[in-house]
């Protein structure tokens, strides 16, 4: 009888044992997470793009704001000059307090700014909220593409891993709509709540497991891995994990680090590349003077329906191929044959403000049609590669050790791209003529595609650590 119940109980362990092993991870955890992340990036997409349908109306409303198009012109010159100067304190504090912390820090600057925003009239305290809206820059950026980076596993990453941007060009679509019947008032108060959304929200998302076990709270790791895949048994995933991360820990993780370590540095020179040929192909340009250029442009279609048509291409295609396209070709591939037909599309726009400015003989209301369908083209080829796969790509480059100062300089080199594009934008537009920035654009498009092979390494489908092996192995 003994014997008959120890078997028993033997059978009972064993079964227990084999259904644990047998655990299938549940991904949704994952998801919802990086989709909370997901709400403060729609935020701050709604913040960063207020300059698309606001600019036009400060200046045209002499009534409640005196304030002149140069004045105007600063507002997305402000915000990256912002980030610059407080990315690094931010970032640092990734690894003190922990990415969650530091992501929900986010909806304090972007309060102030939607505040601000609604209460101004005089030019000094619009400055102020692009102030704060940079600030909010830093915030997210230096936290949310490490949060889902290292809460999502292979086959998450590579459809949800570019929420972020989905999220900046769902905030784009919202400011543009809402921003083109509303007054400015009236479209803070819209937007107002969703800071206070995202805060309540994320506050019952877990911290990364990575900065648990870069702590050695490996109780809390368990615990967030637990959440993450809805397994009870974790400790295969956890023993990888803490592997990983100790011998990514192993290496120093200085600052000289960054530069002096192979694998760091071609992870430095790829995600550099990236974010500045990226914002030098004028996408902060589009996305922070959308109906200013339909307004110079002309057209057909009003500068408002335009934007807003712009906008919400840049969402849908986003979505679209993030969802069915992103892991089903190389990055590498991807991000150079975006970069294209980019090029043709800048040089083509180009032409169109030439001949409209410097050719009076040529009559350009027979091509009424080309600014829009350029512009709408140009969203097209950018959204398969280059508006996507920089993004994606910042949560996977960096060993742990080094991650938060790597994502750091990205970051500022995003925020100084894109205030050397607005710079060079409005220099170009004011001392050459309209035509000129885009040809500097599409030159800087060409360079940048013939480049992308040498520089790009490829991470589809890889575990970060893989991603790190192959970073170390290849010359």
């Amino acid at each position: 009888m003994i014997d008959k119940h120890v078997e028993s109980t033997n059978k009972n362990v064993s079964n227990s044992d084999l259904n644990e092993k047998n655990e299938e991870e549940t991904v949704w955890p994952q998801i919802l997470a990086i989709l909370a992340g997901g709400l403060g990036a729609f935020t701050d997409g709604v913040i960063f793009s207020w300059t698309s349908p606001f600019i036009v109306k400060i200046v045209q409303n002499k009534v409640d704001y005196d304030i002149s198009e140069e004045e105007a012109a600063n507002f997305p010159i402000i915000q990256p000059v912002a980030l610059i100067i407080t990315g690094f304190l931010i970032s640092n504090l990734c690894d003190m307090i922990g990415r969650k912390k530091v992501l929900l820090f986010l909806a304090v600057p972007h309060v102030i700014n939607l505040l601000l925003s609604a209460f101004g009239r005089h030019i000094y305290v619009f400055y102020a909220a692009r102030v704060f809206a940079g600030i909010g820059d830093a915030f997210l950026w230096s936290a949310l593409p490490m949060y889902i980076g290292e809460v999502a596993s292979p086959k998450v990453r590579g459809v949800w891993g570019n929420t972020l941007a989905s999220g900046l060009y769902m905030g784009q679509f919202a400011i543009n709509v809402v921003g083109s019947y509303c007054d400015i008032p009236t479209t803070s108060y819209i937007f107002l709540p969703l800071p206070i959304l995202f805060f309540v929200i994320f506050l019952f998302m877990p911290e990364s497991p990575y900065y648990y076990l870069m702590k050695k709270d490996y109780e809390a790791a368990k615990s967030s891995l637990k959440f993450l895949t809805r397994k009870n048994n974790v400790d295969p995933e956890f023993n990888q994990l803490k592997h990983d991360v100790e011998r990514q820990l192993s290496e120093s993780g200085t600052w000289k680090d960054l530069v002096s370590i192979q694998s760091n540095r071609k992870a430095l020179l790829a995600g550099f590349f990236l974010r500045w040929s990226q914002q030098f192909c004028g996408i902060p340009v589009f996305n922070q003077y959308t109906q200013f250029i339909f307004q110079k442009a002309g057209g057909l279609v009003s500068p408002r329906v335009a934007s807003m048509i712009f906008s919400a291409l840049c969402l849908i295609l986003n979505i679209i191929v993030v969802t069915f396209v992103i892991d089903k070709f190389s990055r590498k591939r991807l991000y150079a044959f975006s970069l294209v037909p980019c090029s043709v599309v800048l040089f083509v726009i180009s032409i169109y403000f030439y001949l409209d400015q410097m050719v009076p003989s040529v009559d350009t209301a027979s091509l009424s049609w080309l600014p829009i369908t350029a512009l709408v083209s140009y969203q097209v080829v950018t959204s398969f590669g280059v508006t996507v796969i920089p993004t994606l790509m910042l949560g996977e480059l960096f060993s742990s050790s080094v991650k938060a100062k790597g994502l750091t300089v990205l970051m500022i080199a995003m925020a100084g791209g894109v205030f050397m594009t607005s710079g060079i934008f409005n220099l170009l537009n004011t001392s050459v003529g309209y035509y000129a920035p885009f040809l500097f654009f599409g030159v800087c498009t060409v360079l940048s595609s013939i480049s992308s092979f040498f520089v790009i390494p490829d991470t589809k489908g890889k575990t970060l650590e893989e991603i790190q092996m192959t970073l170390k192995t290849t010359k």
